[in-house]
């Protein structure tokens, strides 16, 4: 279980673990070991997060969702297989808080009155320094 707060978590079963091998520094023993933890996500089968979570989640993180609505998260941070584990467990919990809380809504706001009146000076000004610049007609 990946525990998002006291209430909510989202099921080892929706998790699937791949392993890999692992770039970057680790002498010989990178060509030996699978160290990479790649995380897979069933969105499509959530059963642990609130609706709205999952719907901001999805338009958030998009990109990382492939077409049979399985999100994919990978990490080689670590030498370790447990620690990049741990690590994309992490990431995954770090991601689902990022959008945990909806956006607040917009209120539209009408501008000043003093805004408006600064507004149409400086268009009158502008509209005078055009009419200085035309032929005088006598």
């Amino acid at each position: 279980m990946i525990e998002i707060n006291d209430k909510f978590r989202i099921p080892k079963n929706e998790i699937n673990f791949q392993f890999a091998r692992s770039s970057g520094p680790g002498g010989q023993n990178v060509n030996k070991v699978n160290s990479k933890a790649i995380l897979f996500w069933s969105i499509t089968e959530n059963t642990g997060l609130p609706k709205g979570v999952i719907e901001r989640f999805k338009t958030a993180f998009a990109s990382r969702i492939n077409q049979e609505g399985v999100f994919v998260l990978q990490s080689e941070r670590f030498r370790d297989k447990p620690q990049n584990i741990r690590d994309c467990q992490e990431k995954l919990k770090d991601m689902v808080m990022s959008v945990w809380l909806a956006p607040k809504k917009r209120k539209p706001t009408k501008p000043s009155r003093a805004a408006n009146e600064r507004r149409i000076q400086s268009k009158k000004g502008r509209s005078d320094t055009k009419k200085n610049r035309q032929k005088i007609s006598y």
